[in-house]
């Protein structure tokens, strides 16, 4: 539901009511994962998807009845070659939706309400819901924020504070403590899935499926060096759903009139600018100066933070130049290997607007776990997401 918070926001702050389907677990070869999100208002106006398509009529036609009825439902989507014209998913895979009204009146609403004006400012925070239980604790939710995830949080082992959630279920105290606690663990890893957990907070005790969303800010990517293949990386960047920085020293190329679509422009030795900056494990790195002077400090920190990729432009005799004076400077062998050098994918690139495309791919191969080879005559999957779980229980609730 956080993927589509910035419109869902305009329609709460509107006083709006709506239902929301929201991809709760997925099987096999689903096209969207965890957290996608298809919502109707009274009018019937829609926006987002669950499935890109496939079983949209369906589950329009569940958030319609759930504005009427007021009730949640979940509900399986599969394939079946039984009957040609079923509502089902051609890919073969399966989706579980939860379908949730969001009405004036409905006690969800303010916690929905706040988690998406968190999402769509930026902020971090978590939204937990309830996707199967006991009747009436279904579609309860509770939200964590990035300030009660992080500094204002209890040590570990220590007592939760009412204050250091907004909502709850309302079922056990301790089950609302728990859910906060498992709730900060998947946004500190910006994951969404669901977690299973007994009624009281437990293992014990009827069962619950809960379901979390995380919203955390864009992904960096820091575009190193402002020459014309940077133009096109900004772009595809943005594309991507990156926060894109261009860092140059040299301040009559790194200008926004050159980069208008970049998000930042630096203008500073790029290796003191990465000292300084944050960067975080979903970071990239993008060194495309190809000039020893800026390369060589630059990638000998690059490559020992914490960061989800490094790229180096140049031509193989650079690269190998570019490595001697690495190891000379004291960077290993353990670190030079998550260099990505020559930067990208083979593809035959020449335009700056291939080249970024080239290295987009690789980037998006290293994130999903890809081999970056054609999908045609193999049979490696077509989704590397480790973190789907296999659909669980089914059923409608009220």
């Amino acid at each position: 539901m956080l993927d589509i918070a910035e419109e869902l926001d305009r329609w709460a702050a509107q006083g709006r009511d709506f239902a929301v389907a929201t991809v709760v677990a997925v099987g096999g070869s689903a096209p969207r994962r965890p957290g996608a999100a298809l919502a109707v208002d009274a009018d019937g106006t829609a926006i987002g998807s669950v499935s890109g398509g496939c079983v949209e009529g369906a589950v329009y036609e569940l958030c319609r009845q759930a504005l009427q009825d007021g009730e949640p439902v979940l509900e399986r989507f599969g394939y079946s070659d039984d009957d040609a014209f079923a509502v089902g998913l051609t890919c073969g895979g399966v989706i579980d939706v939860l379908v949730t009204p969001v009405r004036a009146a409905d006690p969800a609403r303010p916690v929905i309400a706040a988690a998406l004006g968190a999402a769509a400012s930026g902020t971090a925070a978590a939204l937990a819901r309830v996707v199967s239980g006991p009747p009436g604790l279904v579609g309860r939710a509770l939200l964590v924020r990035a300030d009660d995830a992080h500094d204002d949080a209890p040590p570990a082992g220590a007592a939760f504070t009412a204050s250091a959630w907004q909502g709850g279920f309302g079922a056990h105290p301790e089950l609302d403590r728990t859910v906060a606690a498992e709730a900060r663990a998947f946004l500190d890893a910006g994951r969404t899935g669901t977690l299973e957990i007994g009624e009281q907070g437990s293992r014990c005790g009827a069962p619950l499926t809960v379901l979390v969303e995380s919203s955390v800010p864009p992904p960096r990517m820091i575009v190193f060096g402002a020459i014309d293949f940077a133009g096109a990386l900004v772009r595809v960047g943005k594309f991507l759903g990156h926060h894109v920085t261009v860092c140059d020293a040299r301040p009559v190329f790194a200008t926004a009139a050159r980069f208008p679509e970049a998000d930042e422009i630096v203008v500073e030795w790029p290796h003191e600018y990465l000292e300084r900056t944050r960067v975080d494990a979903r970071t990239v790195l993008c060194v495309l100066t190809h000039d020893a002077k800026f390369d060589v400090p630059l990638l000998r920190l690059a490559l020992r933070l914490p960061v989800a990729y490094v790229g180096a432009m140049g031509s193989r005799r650079t690269h190998l130049d570019r490595n001697r004076r690495l190891r000379e400077v004291g960077v290993t062998d353990l670190e030079l290997a998550r260099l990505r050098s020559p930067i990208g994918l083979d593809l035959g690139a020449r335009t700056p607007e291939e080249t970024a495309l080239s290295i987009a791919a690789q980037i998006v191969a290293d994130r999903r776990g890809g081999s970056g080879a054609s999908l045609a005559g193999a049979h490696t999957p077509i989704h590397h997401d480790t973190t789907a779980r296999p659909a669980g229980r089914i059923g409608s609730v009220a």
